[in-house]
């Protein structure tokens, strides 16, 4: 289930290089999750991103090391899971926005109620709340428990397009999932 771990080394690399190779990986929290199929990318550069003001508190982590966590907090609401990329004190990070579940589904029902598996990881809001992703997850290393990562096995056909709900650099076609998959947030 899943090729070989992926370690800190594999996000010591721009965001725009490491988001797409995210798709088809395996990401586990406490055993509990599945194949990635939806990511957005964004670098210090980008007027849509968290990092591009500079470090606040909230931003920390994303401003390294790679291979890290920064999770905050959507609209008061939802925890949002990116995986920190670049080298540190460049803000880079993937937002994972919808994984394909396939481990600790029991879990995951428990944690979101009896939906659909369609439905339960298919939005950044809604894979945290699956995953059991809370703030207490941010700055943690992706190589060490709780998360555990593998790299795809098979390339995988990947659709591109714009990110979704933006209201800055909504042109930028950072947006990276598997073509076809029923599991994606919205569709391309």
């Amino acid at each position: 289930m899943g090729g070989e771990r992926l370690t800190r080394e594999f996000f010591a690399r721009s965001v725009h290089e490491v988001a797409p190779d995210l798709i088809g990986a395996l990401l586990l929290v406490d055993g509990v999750g599945g194949k990635i199929v939806e990511v957005e990318a964004y670098d210090q550069d980008d007027p849509a991103s968290h990092g591009f003001r500079g470090r606040t508190g909230r931003t920390a982590s994303m401003f390294g090391p790679p291979g890290h966590a920064y999770v905050y907090r959507s609209y008061g609401i939802h925890w949002c899971l990116n995986l920190v990329c670049a080298e540190e004190e460049r803000a880079e990070a993937a937002l994972v926005r919808a994984l394909e579940p396939a481990a600790g589904l029991a879990a995951m029902r428990e944690r979101r109620g009896a939906e659909a598996d369609r439905a339960l990881c298919s939005g950044p809001g809604k894979l945290c709340q699956a995953l059991g992703i809370t703030r207490a997850l941010d700055g943690l290393p992706l190589d060490e428990p709780p998360f555990e990562l593998f790299a795809r096995e098979a390339e995988p056909s990947l659709a591109v397009g714009r990110r979704i709900g933006l209201t800055r650099a909504v042109e930028q076609p950072w947006r990276y999932g598997l073509a076809g998959s029923p599991f994606l947030s919205r569709r391309f």
